[in-house]
């Protein structure tokens, strides 16, 4: 590959996707594990774990789902009360089924985070569907049931 090819944009955005529809289409619950220090993001804090959060991204557990290109935007009810959320695609960690634990860590951007966060800039604009009340097992904010199959490796 040449220094004159034009830069790509992002691969995260099209690997949470893709994941997303197979862990749906195998009728399984797609949760996402969230670094909640990252900038941007906006989740309830009294839901953060550790600087972690899992979010139930089924679509019986929130509602306006949006994957954009720069961040994951929806609204769920947290304790009750319907809040917006907001996940910039940079501190989405992974995402898998809650049953299996199959899904995948998403691979570091090789553009950067930084370069990523400027070139993508996230829209606070997140609408508030009324999702339904969705407060059993698997709720947003709630940790998986089982020890992961997932491993973070640096």
């Amino acid at each position: 590959m040449g220094d004159d090819a034009a830069p790509m944009s992002s691969h995260r955005p099209y690997l949470l996707r893709a994941l997303y529809e197979w862990i749906v289409d195998n009728g399984m619950t797609p949760h996402v594990l969230v670094d909640a220090g990252q900038p941007g993001v906006r989740v309830p804090a009294h839901a953060v774990k550790d600087g972690r959060i899992v979010l139930n991204i089924a679509e019986r557990a929130v509602g306006g789902l949006r994957m954009d290109n720069d961040a994951l935007r929806f609204s769920a009810r947290f304790g009750g009360v319907s809040q917006s959320v907001l996940v910039p695609l940079p501190a989405v960690i992974a995402v898998y089924a809650r049953e299996t634990g199959h899904g995948m860590a998403l691979p570091e951007d090789p553009r950067g985070v930084e370069a990523q966060l400027q070139a993508e800039p996230v829209s606070a604009s997140v609408e508030d569907s009324g999702a339904p009340d969705d407060d059993g097992p698997g709720s947003p904010g709630e940790p998986p049931r089982r020890g992961g199959h997932l491993r973070i490796v640096k």
